[in-house]
């Protein structure tokens, strides 16, 4: 009998409570559910970098995909659109002066603003304009107009306790009214020249009864009378002359040179930086006006040294690029 016991009791289960058994039915499934999704996204998670972080989201995809640089594509033949005094704070002068950073006077701040103020309006635009200690000029960014950052001196002192003015508007640029001006000379100059032409119509039939034989005294008036008519038709050549010179001078004048010279190229040729020729500087433009006009254009179109296509105005059209030459020569001349 001992020995039946003893054998019974190795073969024993070691479930003998009902909880026990309910437990174990439990982990029975649980565990090898929790196994299989551990494979699985252990077998997933190869495949990819930086798993169980967000650097594979959508806005950290973007972010580091993104350019350097941003660019802003502008079309210089379209009329200006001056920036006001606010959106000119919050592009270029803000970085400084929302925290007074470098010393700068923060804006909101009336007692750092107070004793600026008191100096006036011209020369805090001519520190604005031109810089001062760690402030650039222009704030750093030379295609803003002097118009425009005026604007932004008088938003940062009426916002820190001044009560300047808002700065008169530019007037427009001169190239329409010059154009238009054209056609009035020209429509003058033309005016005579065609009174003349229609009194020298008749001549040729004066000529032809001066060529028969007179048979009159009429005649021979009428005769003597022809080079007399035909004389305000060579007098109508010269008097046309001028009136064409100045019609070519003034296609000569493109004002969509000065805009492109403003706007892109000058921010080399305003100093000479990276060895570019300075605009009104005779001896530097002397070498590259010797080598002719079209020359020039090509240069400029396909770029040179430090400086891109263009000059950076991917939109320009060969005419503007030619407009912009002819503007910086005349001014070399």
């Amino acid at each position: 009998m001992s020995k039946e016991q003893e054998h019974s009791q190795e073969h024993a289960s070691l479930i003998k409570t009902p909880q026990q058994l309910i437990v174990t039915v439990v982990l029975s499934f649980v565990i090898p559910i929790i196994i299989i999704l551990m494979l699985v996204n252990m077998v997933v998670s190869q495949g990819r970098s930086g798993a169980g972080s967000n650097a594979l989201t959508p806005d950290a995809i973007t972010k580091r995909i993104a350019p350097v640089a941003g660019f802003d594509f502008v079309d210089i033949t379209a009329p200006k659109v001056f920036k006001t005094g606010e959106q000119v704070f919050a592009s270029v002068c803000t970085s400084c002066h929302a925290a007074g950073v470098a010393g700068a006077p923060k804006v909101g701040d009336n007692a750092a603003w107070a004793p600026r103020i008191k100096e006036g309006y011209e020369a805090m635009l001519n520190i604005a304009l031109h810089g001062k200690g760690a402030m650039p000029a222009k704030g750093g960014n030379p295609s803003l107009s002097d118009y425009e950052i005026a604007r932004a001196v008088v938003f940062m002192a009426n916002k820190s306790g001044g009560s300047l003015p808002e700065p008169a508007a530019p007037a427009p640029e001169g190239g329409g009214q010059a154009a238009g001006a054209a056609p009035q000379g020209g429509a003058q100059a033309a005016a005579p020249a065609a009174g003349q032409t229609a009194q020298a119509q008749p001549a040729p039939a004066q000529a032809g009864a001066a060529q028969t034989p007179p048979a009159s005294p009429g005649n021979a008036t009428a005769a003597a009378a022809a080079p007399a008519q035909q004389a305000p038709s060579a007098q109508a050549a010269p008097a046309s002359q001028p009136a064409a010179q100045g019609a070519t001078a003034q296609a000569a004048v493109n004002p969509a040179g000065e805009k492109l010279y403003k706007s892109t190229c000058f921010a080399c040729h305003s100093t000479g930086v990276a060895g570019a020729p300075k605009f009104g500087d005779k001896s530097a433009w002397d070498k590259y006006i010797q080598t002719g006009e079209d020359a020039m254009v090509k240069v400029a179109i396909t770029g040179k040294g430090a400086m891109p296509p263009k000059g950076g105005a991917a939109n320009a059209s060969e005419d503007d690029i030619r407009a912009a030459v002819r503007y910086m020569v005349n001014a070399a001349k």
